[in-house]
């Protein structure tokens, strides 16, 4: 039977209070919001915090809502709250298309943005999702906020820039007139990807004004493809330019050959499914202008 090391446990119902209990126990202390990732590590004693600060009933972090030009989503909106929020949906259907293909009902009624972003596995679906519109974590400490563009987030394998005494508070992304799509390929049902790519274009005429590439699974840098992403820009929005920029986004990935498949297996996916979450965005920009 696995069990966890011994902890101390607390409830924060404030960012103030989690903030605070952070400051109190030190870096050995964790925030567990979900838990489905910290729990089943902390039972191969994996992870082994002193203290664990639970912050389920923070509600402040539970909102989706538009400032302006920013679209905000808590740290604690759950999976299934992105899933369902028209909000969402009207600006970036590309976190609907991911959240449709992250795990099972039970992990997204109880999984949380801010936790997957935080946990930052190397095959988590709304990393990429995110680095494609080109997101913003608001990180909060004891002394104010800072903002840190979702690309620059990550330092490396389940590593983020979240330092000891800061809290992830949530993500916001600029709002613009653009199309964003996700596909993914897994073994089976809710499964981690075996590869997937999130796109969004937005076009002048037929031409790609701006684009962003995410990439999960395949080894891409800070989740993203930027090589592929420059060579969009100022071109056409074809078919044809679409694949050869799935070929550059693959030729820049580095894979690794595991229990899901080879590595020319992956960059094979790479560069396919750069290419359909292309063509599905491109689908919805035209959709889109055409309802106008």
């Amino acid at each position: 039977m696995q069990v966890p090391a011994q902890f101390q446990y607390e409830k924060a119902t404030s960012v103030a209070q989690a903030l605070s209990l952070l400051g109190k126990y030190g870096p050995e202390s964790r925030v567990v919001a979900g838990g489905h990732s910290l729990i089943p590590m902390m039972k191969l004693r994996l992870a082994q915090p002193q203290t664990l600060i639970d912050i389920n009933e923070v509600e402040e972090l539970t909102t989706i809502s538009v400032d302006g030009n920013m679209l905000y989503i808590g740290a604690m909106v759950r999976h299934a709250g992105l899933l369902s929020s028209a909000l969402v949906g009207e600006h970036f259907p590309i976190f609907h298309d991911a959240e449709k293909v992250i795990a099972d009902p039970i992990v997204r009624n109880r999984g949380t943005v801010g936790g997957s972003l935080c946990q930052a596995d190397p095959s988590e679906d709304l990393s990429a999702a995110f680095a494609a519109v080109r997101a913003e974590a608001v990180i909060e400490y004891g002394e104010g906020r800072r903002t840190v563009p979702i690309r620059e987030f990550f330092t490396g394998p389940y590593e983020t820039v979240v330092g000891d005494g800061e809290l992830l508070r949530g993500v916001q992304v600029p709002i613009r007139s653009s199309a964003s799509a996700y596909q993914k390929v897994e073994r089976r049902a809710g499964d981690w990807a075996v590869a997937a790519a999130g796109a969004e274009l937005r076009l002048d005429g037929e031409t790609v004004a701006e684009a962003g590439i995410g990439l999960t699974a395949v080894g891409a840098e800070n989740f993203h493809a930027p090589e592929a992403e420059d060579f969009l820009v100022g071109g056409p929005a074809t078919a044809d330019r679409f694949a050869r920029a799935g070929q550059i986004a693959a030729e820049h990935c580095e894979p690794v050959a595991d229990q899901r498949g080879p590595v020319d297996y992956k960059r094979h996916l790479a560069a396919t499914l750069t290419a359909r979450a292309l063509g599905a965005a491109l689908a919805r920009w035209h959709g889109r202008h055409q309802e106008a």
